[in-house]
């Protein structure tokens, strides 16, 4: 099952079809969030722990996990902030319960009952934040602003409810001051905001747990969006027959390169034949040509100039990637607007190929044939007029936009790389900045043509080729400090084979 994303919106609603339509209580859900929780707290090193919550019900499971540890005998502080009047109804039973068993809460109001937190916060082992859940959305101000500075000035380790307090939830913006965590459990969604690009230095380690919501109804409520994992690849995988040979597995046609880009078209190349293609060609220009035939020993070469070759190419391919090192002139217009109108094949179009059609989106509208887009932010800027800043702002909301008008798959590049038609969302959770270098991009591009000639859709070759490309950077950067295209490559066949075999 994938993880789904989700936000502030689909939380609360999530809560009330368990309240309203299944019966579940809503202090049900809390008493299971704080068994969940229990789980990933260390409980076999005679530790301390400092639970403090809010008034809301993000303090409420914060208390009912108080009281899990009491149980099993843990030294606890509770604390908490706000004062008890305007409690969530499920809040205040939890906060009363602790109140049954005598159990002493610190009440915070005012700069004596900070410095207290102060000194048992350093006298604690793990603090758990319960003060702020998924519903915040103004600035963090005073007491509360002063406590979030001395948990993050005092604590050794903390570990947030759901959410770091003092983060939006939907957004990833800081409103002001923000709990800044080792570990971050997410109930029931993994938290839209955590995708943002600076958000993990408050998150630490996120762990998704479900709290006994039916997998189904979350995904039924939620947008249609998840991040990618290793059981997509294990799922998706063919498993290819003794019987196979290089015509079972697709004709892929390559056009790339230019003068001083011959590197592009190498790479773009080796991907396709390295991921699984029966059969590449490379269609380049004729002035590197020789060139390439040099370096490329499985692949086909042909010349772009030759129009009678180029366009029997088109309509015998299987699948086409276009745009690696081929400049953005009017020479790559002509022939992204070519291998769009003459191909029935589903294409890739990366680099050059996408910044030339900036003024063309058209192209895209009335085709014949799925078209993927592999944009980084620079060039997905280009494509929408919108800042990188406000791409890397809202990745997914944009991509899937841009998708959904367009009528294409968009790859949006970076750090959770997003992967959407429009309607169904990926997020990929593998690669990392080990692999910021030239070629990445090109391999990428080869690879998930090659898996369109295979035989998968648009959606999985593309899902499936940024996380295969990202688990090969985060296999060879524990041991290396940066990561060039032809190392993914090499061990490229070898990650598919470990998949495969699992």
């Amino acid at each position: 099952m994938h993880m789904i994303i989700g936000d502030s919106f689909t939380t609360k609603e999530i809560d009330e079809y368990c309240i309203n339509n299944l019966s579940v209580p809503g202090i049900v859900l809390m008493e299971n969030a704080a068994i969940k929780i229990l789980k990933h707290l260390d409980l076999h090193k005679n530790q301390c722990f400092l639970i403090i919550g809010g008034r809301g019900n993000n303090g409420g499971d914060a208390f009912a996990l108080g009281r899990h540890l009491l149980a099993h005998g843990e030294k606890v502080e509770i604390f908490l902030i706000g004062g008890e009047k305007g409690m969530s109804e499920d809040c205040s039973i939890n906060y009363n319960i602790l109140k049954n068993l005598d159990v002493n809460i610190n009440l915070i109001d005012n700069i004596k009952d900070i410095e207290d937190l102060r000194n048992s916060i350093k006298k604690s082992n793990i603090v758990v934040d319960g003060i702020f859940g998924t519903g915040l959305t103004r600035k963090v101000e005073g007491i509360y602003d002063d406590v979030i500075s001395v948990i993050n000035e005092n604590s050794d380790y903390t570990v947030s409810i759901d959410v770091p307090s003092g983060l939006n939830c939907n957004t990833g913006e800081i409103l002001g001051n923000c709990i800044i965590a080792q570990k971050t459990i997410s109930l029931m969604t993994y938290k839209k905001g955590f995708l943002n690009y600076t958000t993990e230095n408050y998150t630490g380690e996120i762990i998704v747990e479900n709290i006994g919501v039916p997998y189904n109804s979350i995904k039924n409520i939620c947008k249609n969006e998840f991040i990618l994992g290793e059981e997509f690849v294990r799922k998706n995988l063919k498993i290819r027959s003794k019987y196979g040979h290089k015509g079972n597995y697709g004709r892929t046609l390559i056009v790339a390169g230019n003068e001083g880009f011959t590197g592009a078209a190498y790479l773009a190349t080796e991907g396709a034949v390295k991921s699984g293609a029966g059969l590449v060609t490379l269609s380049t220009h004729e002035k590197i040509k020789d060139i390439l035939s040099y370096k490329l020993n499985e692949a086909m070469i042909a010349s772009v100039e030759n129009k009678d070759e180029f366009y029997r190419l088109l309509i015998n391919s299987d699948s086409i990637a276009i745009g690696p090192g081929l400049r953005n002139n009017d020479d790559t217009f002509e022939l992204v607007k070519e291998v769009i109108n003459k191909s029935n094949c589903p294409i890739v179009i990366d680099a050059d190929g996408i910044n030339c059609l900036k003024n063309h989106l058209y192209l895209m509208k009335d085709k014949k044939n799925s078209i993927i887009l592999t944009p980084h932010p620079g060039e997905m800027s280009r494509l929408t007029g919108l800042s990188i800043k406000e791409i890397n702002e809202r990745r997914i909301d944009i991509a899937k936009d841009f998708a959904r008008k367009n009528e294409v798959i968009i790859l949006l590049k970076g750090y959770n790389t997003v992967i959407t038609d429009g309607d169904k969302t990926f997020i990929n959770s593998t690669g990392n900045s080990a692999m910021a270098s030239g070629g990445m991009g090109d391999t990428l591009t080869g690879i998930i043509a090659s898996f369109l000639a295979q035989g998968y859709n648009p959606l999985e070759a593309a899902s499936m080729g940024a996380f295969l490309h990202g688990y090969c950077g985060d296999k060879l950067s524990k041991n290396m400090y940066s990561i060039n295209a032809r190392e993914v490559l090499n061990i490229f066949p070898c990650i598919m084979k470990k998949f495969q075999s699992n």
